[in-house]
């Protein structure tokens, strides 16, 4: 628990500050724009799934470097290593597996890259004041109202009138806040949300968590008022 706690502060941490770096003009009070179509958003937890392509490097050993396609069982084929389940782990965690491999028959110290290039499976993140945070893959359209659902909804120390949604558009960092509330009442449109979008609801759990850094991001600084 702790460790998937971790990671989630560091994943928000790192979108976080690739928001304040671009500027405050890339946050719109709005709704977002839909996403680019072939962003993938690659994060220290999203799991590689049956039909995603791999991109995987080995330093030292062009005749490995190449595209990898996960079959429907979760496996891939790597020359000189043979079949290898990928499903379920991290792109970084399979890099660690493959180096493993390799270094057991054929190469001192592996060093081994993997990103993962296309995925059929879309996912979303949603972390702070909800009861279940955590990666959640959808498929086809989901409402905001829906997607803090999959995390359980939200806690009971949430302020439901403070939601952000984090988007990759044209290649840009964008981040766009919500009134949950608003919505629930049908006073606000109920925003589609996309794969890779990471959603943040506001609360006790969510400035315990990452208040220290969300006051010292003026772009959010609205978040913690």
């Amino acid at each position: 628990m702790m460790r998937r706690l971790l990671i989630g502060f560091f994943l928000i941490a790192n979108i976080f500050a690739s928001a304040c770096s671009s500027g405050s003009s890339n946050f719109m009070r709005s709704e977002l724009p839909a996403p680019d179509s072939t962003a993938i958003l690659q994060t220290e937890i999203m799991a590689i799934a049956p039909m995603d392509i791999l991109q995987i490097k080995v330093f030292g050993v062009t005749e490995l470097n190449g595209s990898y396609q996960v079959d429907q069982l979760g496996r891939i084929k790597v020359p000189l290593i043979g079949e290898v389940v990928a499903e379920g782990h991290t792109a970084l965690s399979f890099a660690e597996l493959l180096e493993r491999r390799l270094e057991d028959n054929y190469l001192q110290e592996a060093d081994v890259t993997v990103s993962i290039t296309e995925s059929l499976r879309d996912q979303i993140t949603v972390e702070g004041s909800v009861n279940k945070p955590g990666i959640f893959p959808i498929d086809g359209r989901l409402g905001l109202l829906q997607a803090v659902a999959l995390a359980g909804g939200t806690s009971e120390m949430a302020n439901p009138k403070k939601v952000v949604i984090f988007r990759n558009v044209d290649g840009q960092r964008m981040v766009a806040g919500y009134d949950l509330a608003a919505i629930r009442r049908g006073e606000a449109k109920d925003p589609i949300v996309y794969g890779n979008d990471i959603i943040v609801v506001d609360g006790s759990e969510a400035r315990r968590r990452y208040g220290d850094f969300l006051r010292s991001v003026p772009l959010l600084g609205l978040l913690l008022l």
